[in-house]
């Protein structure tokens, strides 16, 4: 089958305007941006962003904001002035999307609440990303990412035996992002197809509480929360991360009972083991974890990761090396795939970048140059028949 002709991106004519900071909100808008629509970044005068200063690792830039906001055109804004409060008003008239994840109640105090909006400009599809939801006990509550973690338990999931761990990457952050996301889409694809511009909300709670979908089932139905056990998986057994001989650290899964008597045969040896009462089917393997472990272990010892690797490969047990960053880095399904493309950053200098994991056949992603703070400011006033104005960026 031949591949369809290079298709325009999929969004392109949508424009967004986005008053956003930290992560969820901009990384909701920059895969928009990656499908082609124009984002319009507002940002503070005198530095922008706050995630723009949260390091300085990428030629001097944040790799949280390097990491979030390519594509986009940056203007400054003052929002408390009604100078600045009349551009933004200018620009929502043009535009087919609104995002923001401003301080609780902060957008409803600008007159740039989704009621408001929505009577203001009924075609426009205003996406509010809070901490708790806009409304309930919690609404002006601040809610940050890591707090977010504990609030719906995930770090008493994660973490060896002796103490909880948050999530190494901003998870309740992501979540949300992708949410709003996938609710502009579903949004832009219901007012194309009805007339009918819907609000999109979403909460960085009650993203992450869908995540914990499965621990909550576990733990309302069978009395205990699933344990915390580093690399082990808690309710499948073996699952996890064993050394081998040369002191390298070898992950790998068994999901069924035919993995399980090809791991026993192929790979431990003794394929009388599969039918062994305390491991013969999945409950039974996790309630006799330890011993389990013992063997496997034992197994690991006697063989170097690259032999460990290859056995397991042979008798078609999924498993992996236990990476770190530089080793993801260097990863050769990446290479090999060409997903890193050059961005450039302001400054001058260019890195590389992941191409967004979706592939459309035909459809080549945008990924252009993260702004510098307020860099477009002149051009969008321009636009909008205005000139340079101090009240409105200083």
């Amino acid at each position: 089958m031949t591949e369809p002709p290079e298709a325009p991106l999929p969004l392109a004519g949508i424009t967004v305007v986005s008053v956003e900071q930290a992560v969820a909100a901009p990384y909701a808008t920059r895969q928009l941006a990656d499908l082609g629509a124009r984002v319009i970044k507002v940002e503070r005068p005198g530095g922008g962003d706050f995630a723009r200063r949260y390091d300085t690792t990428v030629h001097g830039e944040s790799s949280y904001f390097v990491w979030l906001n390519r594509s986009k055109e940056s203007l400054t804004l003052d929002l408390k002035t009604e100078d600045g409060r009349e551009v933004l008003e200018r620009l929502l008239g043009r535009a087919d999307v609104f995002v923001q994840n401003l301080a609780p109640g902060a957008a409803a105090r600008m007159g740039l609440g989704a009621q408001a909006l929505r009577t203001r400009f009924p075609s426009l599809i205003p996406c509010t990303i809070t901490g708790y939801g806009s409304t309930g006990p919690w609404a002006d509550r601040k809610a940050y990412d890591l707090l977010v973690q504990c609030q719906t338990g995930l770090v008493s999931l994660t973490g060896g035996p002796g103490e909880p761990a948050r999530v190494g990457i901003s998870v309740a952050d992501i979540a949300a992002g992708m949410y709003a996301y996938s609710g502009i889409l579903t949004a832009l694809f219901t007012r194309a197809t009805t007339g009918v511009a819907r609000a999109v909300e979403v909460s960085l709670f009650e993203a992450l509480a869908e995540w914990m979908g499965q621990p909550a089932y576990y733990t309302r139905f069978g009395g205990t929360q699933p344990p915390r056990l580093g690399t082990q998986h808690a309710t499948i057994a073996p699952y996890g991360a064993y050394t081998a001989a040369d002191g390298k650290d070898v992950l790998f899964s068994i999901q069924n009972e035919r993995e399980w008597a090809a791991l026993c045969e192929r790979f431990l040896g003794d394929p009388g083991l599969a039918d062994d009462p305390r491991f013969a089917t999945g409950p039974a393997r996790v309630a006799h974890r330890e011993e389990l472990n013992a063997i496997v272990a034992e197994r690991f010892a006697a063989s170097d990761s690259r032999e460990v690797r290859e056995l397991l490969d042979a008798a078609g047990i999924a498993n992996a090396d236990v990476n770190d960053v530089q080793d993801f880095l260097a990863h050769p399904v990446l290479g090999a795939r060409e997903r890193w493309r050059q961005v450039p950053v302001p400054g001058g200098a260019a890195v590389p970048a992941l191409v967004p994991p979706v592939d459309l056949a035909g459809v080549t992603p945008r990924m252009d140059a993260v702004p510098a703070a307020g860099e477009h400011t002149d051009r969008i006033l321009a636009e909008l028949g205005l000139p340079p104005v101090r009240s409105v960026t200083a």
